[in-house]
């Protein structure tokens, strides 16, 4: 089956205003063709520094639905993030759904790309999920602390390192206010609050699904934070995941010990503290360990994406990585899977 095509029309003047700043927040105007239609769309640059990156990602908005059109450009196998979604869909977190595209602009063949669902109101309410806020942690000071990652001082407001997306004040006093209890309360009184505040059961699969696949960047920011609308709690979901199964985020072999069973989060420190947390953090370790991250259940799945974009690879000229590398991926992540199995399962005796 051949890869669907997204094919954007966009004006000189328009086109003009997008490559003008990369690193602007303003969409052009544009249109993509459906047949023999052409729907009007928002596009703009998306990423951090892949802005710069001769191959770029973009983000549109289109009858009200917003996507990601992802270039993958520091990934070799450009199935990273799509692999990682299915794997968390597999543990039980809500994750966005993918699909590799071929995208041409003005003609111009610009590659393969992996369109992304965005996570945003409709991203919720079609998994029947009620909202309330949803944040984007978007830097280090995401991490749940009150100290500056970058300055080892106190952070100017405890809102540092998230995007509102939909929430008003209310929303970002909430979330300050559960970061401050969060950085003040301890034992019993903390146990409380976490208990009616935050769903533990989410966190600590979503926990596991970045411990597993290995996303150092995984746990202080690249991740939405969500209120629930009835039940008043925080639930996770994960976001940017090229950087994992045993590469960095520019896609350099990094090891499978390079993320600790634990993560690197204040939120998962002060969690990990009561035995109840760590019991049943280690239940879904072991579980997950026995039943999704195999080779058996994951192989057929990177074989299945690497093969549907394969044919494609040979025209994306704007790629990083040799056609080699591309082919020798699954490869490189089945001794990933197979070298953090043996990791995870020796680290898990230690919680």
């Amino acid at each position: 089956m051949s890869l669907p095509i997204r094919h954007v029309i966009i004006r000189d003047p328009q086109l003009d205003l997008l490559q003008k700043d990369v690193w602007s927040k303003k969409f052009v105007d544009a249109y993509i063709l459906n047949q023999d239609s052409r729907e009007p769309i928002k596009l703009r640059h998306r990423g951090g520094h892949t802005r710069e990156y001769p191959k770029r990602s973009y983000e549109i908005v289109m009858d009200k639905e917003t996507y990601h059109w992802n270039a993958e450009y520091d990934d070799p196998s450009m199935i990273r993030n799509a692999l990682s979604f299915q794997f968390f869909q597999w543990i039980g977190v809500p994750s966005p759904q993918t699909r590799p595209v071929r995208l041409y602009m003005n003609g111009q063949n610009l590659g393969v790309y992996l369109e992304i669902e965005a996570v945003d109101r409709r991203f919720f309410r079609r998994r029947g999920i009620s909202v309330q806020s949803i944040f984007y942690a978007i830097n280090d000071n995401a991490n749940f602390g009150v100290i500056d990652p970058d300055t080892s001082r106190r952070k100017h407001s405890l809102f540092d390192g998230y995007e509102l997306i939909l929430g008003g004040n209310k929303s970002r006093l909430q979330l300050q206010s559960f970061i401050s209890k969060l950085n003040t309360l301890s034992g019993q009184r903390l146990s409380t609050f976490l208990s009616s505040n935050l769903d533990i059961e989410n966190y600590l699969r979503w926990l596991a699904g970045a411990v597993f696949t290995g996303n150092y960047d995984g746990f202080d920011h690249n991740y939405t934070l969500y209120r629930h609308k009835s039940r008043g709690i925080y639930r996770m979901v994960p976001w940017d995941y090229e950087g994992t199964w045993g590469r960095n985020c520019y896609g350099k072999p990094c090891g499978s010990d390079l993320v600790r069973i634990t993560g690197y989060n204040h939120l998962t420190k002060k969690l990990l503290e009561y035995p109840r947390v760590r019991k049943r953090y280690k239940a879904i370790l072991e579980d997950i360990l026995k039943t999704h991250f195999t080779t058996r259940r994951i192989m057929p799945v990177i074989h299945q994406l690497h093969s549907k974009i394969s044919p494609y690879i040979y025209r994306d000229h704007g790629r990083k990585w040799s056609f080699s590398t591309f082919h020798g991926e699954p490869d490189f992540m089945r001794n990933y899977i197979v070298e953090r199995r043996k990791l995870i399962a020796k680290d898990m005796t230690r919680l």
